[in-house]
């Protein structure tokens, strides 16, 4: 099946081909839409009003002139315009049937389609410094990161992940004397303990294994400490190691992978920090004041232009950046796509305008550029990239009440509490409930109910039945390939194949919005659809037709929810 909807299609081309001879040199996007009222039929075009004005007719006319040269379909029972000109489709039984059958034969393949097939995209998410634990913010991003790599993949395209982090600068620095002071036996609030310092108890922790010369390896690190309490570099080497380590637990308790960990670092070490600024330089968007180094940022839509070499010699933090996203580009990854916190919204301008900006350099000098998209010519990185989707943070509710303070952290919730609290599931369904720009409130003693308040437990619970009435029948899923449908009669039957025949769609929008919210909010309404027709109908009848015709609805049903939700990175239990 493709990645839209598979009966909007059909109508589209019974249309087109009435448009053949009604209009054949007109041109006409044909939109067909689900009307909001379902007495107004199942799908609408409003075609005949496109073509009304190039043609200088009226509408309900043209409508006319199309239903009359409208193919017969056993799609259709019948058609009828309404409005000024809208052209109402109702559909048989038997096309929303057709689906049932479908769906069963792509099993996990259903959903998935070939749009992005060819194209290389590159996704960084959560890229938090190794200073201390992940709190809930990253847990939102982690989310959204991994549900945004799945969709996309689920329209072919080749998804790379990547964890972009500083492993130096100010950060790293005050991580490496809050460990050096509680190594000395100094802790928060002795004298002599640091003005700037970390306080959680994962400082004592860091240091007491520290002392003990442990070695820490985590996926893109391993180091032994020294356990010279006077050795601040091999303590500061220690911390990041230790803490990365860390960081790869909470990725694995949230099912979160990546395929490659960048250091900040390595865009000064292997030169490209310098290369970027000559880049910029060369382009003449440069200019020196008050003895610093300035890039024209206005010249790109920026508010103003912004200093890139302080007068101490130092760059400001967006120059590395923008190295950073030259390198993503020349590496091939035709889009990108950046995860960030609010507070990343002063960063899009200015990173953008020194793309572009460099770019000025490439097409100057003829120099390559990378892979460029398909049919552009190569002459730089194209403007908007990269795309970035911005959260918010997440406030904590527990017992009615706000939890801002974790014991492991010190100052506020982390990841792995949210998840030992509840679950995997839950944290991930909650996280990517909303749209990624809306706060959230996550409720600890809603995401631990097992009851249909809970909307994971509502969805995974509809999976669940499904199982369950499958080994109260005892039989095997292939056993119901080809059986007749024509029992399925019944409006919550007729409703879930309605529902059922959105997915594809909904997975692809999804995707091309940044929206994973979409999904979790479809698959709510799924299981609303199939608990509805669970309560209204007995699926395991004396009625061999009807058993069977509605066991596989069932099992069609069953492949949505699954599938959908192993999008999103939460899993199918069979029994609740």
């Amino acid at each position: 099946m493709s990645n839209t909807h598979p009966l909007k299609d059909q109508i589209a081309l019974l249309i087109g081909i009435a448009l053949e001879t009604v209009a054949p040199d007109a041109p006409v996007s044909l939109e067909i839409e689900r009307p909001k009222n379902s007495a107004h039929g199942d799908f609408s075009s409003n075609a005949a009003m496109q073509l009304a004005r190039p043609l200088k007719r009226n509408p309900r006319e043209l409508a006319q002139l199309i239903l009359t040269e409208l193919p017969k379909s056993p799609l259709i029972a019948r058609a009828e315009i309404a409005g000024a000109g809208f052209i109402n489709f109702h559909l048989t039984p038997a096309a929303w049937h057709g689906l049932v059958p479908q769906i069963r034969a792509a099993g996990a393949q259903f959903g998935r389609g070939d749009a992005g097939a060819g194209h290389k995209m590159l996704v960084e998410f959560v890229s938090a410094n190794p200073t201390g634990p992940w709190h809930v913010g990253h847990g939102r991003q982690a989310a959204l990161g991994d549900a945004i790599c799945n969709l996309y993949a689920a329209q072919g395209w080749d998804v790379y992940r990547e964890f972009y982090y500083n492993d130096a600068g100010v950060q790293i620095a005050t991580l490496a004397n809050s460990v050096q002071a509680r190594a000395k036996g100094l802790t928060p609030g002795d004298a002599g303990w640091p003005e700037a310092a970390y306080n959680g108890d994962y400082i004592a922790d860091i240091a007491a294994d520290f002392l003990a010369t442990k070695t820490v390896k985590s996926d893109d690190r391993e180091f032994t400490a020294s356990g010279n309490v006077d050795d601040l570099d091999s303590i500061r080497q220690f911390a990041v190691a230790y803490l990365r380590h860390e960081q790869d637990l909470d990725l694995k308790a949230f099912a979160v992978r990546f395929d490659h960990y960048y250091l900040e670092s390595s865009l000064y070490t292997s030169g490209r920090v310098e290369a970027t600024v000559k880049r910029l330089i060369e382009a003449g968007k440069t200019y020196e004041q008050d003895s610093a180094l300035w890039l024209r940022t206005t010249d790109y839509g920026d508010d103003k232009d912004r200093v890139m070499k302080k007068s101490d010699g130092t760059y400001t933090y967006f120059v590395p950046d923008v190295a950073y996203h030259i390198a993503k580009w020349e590496r091939g990854f035709e889009r990108a796509i950046n995860i960030q916190g609010t507070d990343h919204h002063g960063t899009i301008a200015r990173v953008r305008a020194g793309l572009q900006a460099a770019g000025e350099s490439l097409r100057s000098s003829g120099a390559p550029t990378g892979v460029p998209l398909a049919g552009a010519a190569n002459v730089g990185i194209p403007e908007g990239y990269p795309d970035y989707l911005l959260h918010t943070m997440v406030r904590v509710m527990r017992g009615g009440e706000e939890v801002k303070i974790s014991k492991r952290a010190g100052s506020y919730v982390t990841l792995r509490d949210l998840v030992e609290w509840t679950s995997k599931d839950a944290v991930r369904f909650f996280l990517l409930s909303l749209k990624a720009d809306t706060e959230y409130i996550f409720d600890v003693d809603l995401a631990v109910a097992k009851n249909t308040d809970n909307p994971v437990y509502y969805v995974q619970y509809a999976h669940a039945r499904i199982c369950r009435v499958f080994e109260e029948w005892g039989g095997q899923p292939a056993a119901l390939d080809g059986v007749d449908l024509a029992p399925l009669t019944a409006p919550h039957e007729l409703a879930l194949m309605q529902r059922l025949a959105e997915y594809p769609e909904t997975v692809a929008t999804a995707a091309r919005e940044l929206a994973p919210h979409l999904l979790v909010h479809y698959l709510g309404v799924l299981a609303g659809d199939f608990h509805a027709w669970y309560n209204a109908e007995k699926f395991l009848v004396d009625d061999a037709a009807t058993k069977l015709a509605r066991l596989a609805l069932a099992d069609a049903t069953r492949i949505a929810i699954v599938n959908g939700l192993a999008l999103l990175g939460v899993s199918a239990p069979e029994k609740m």
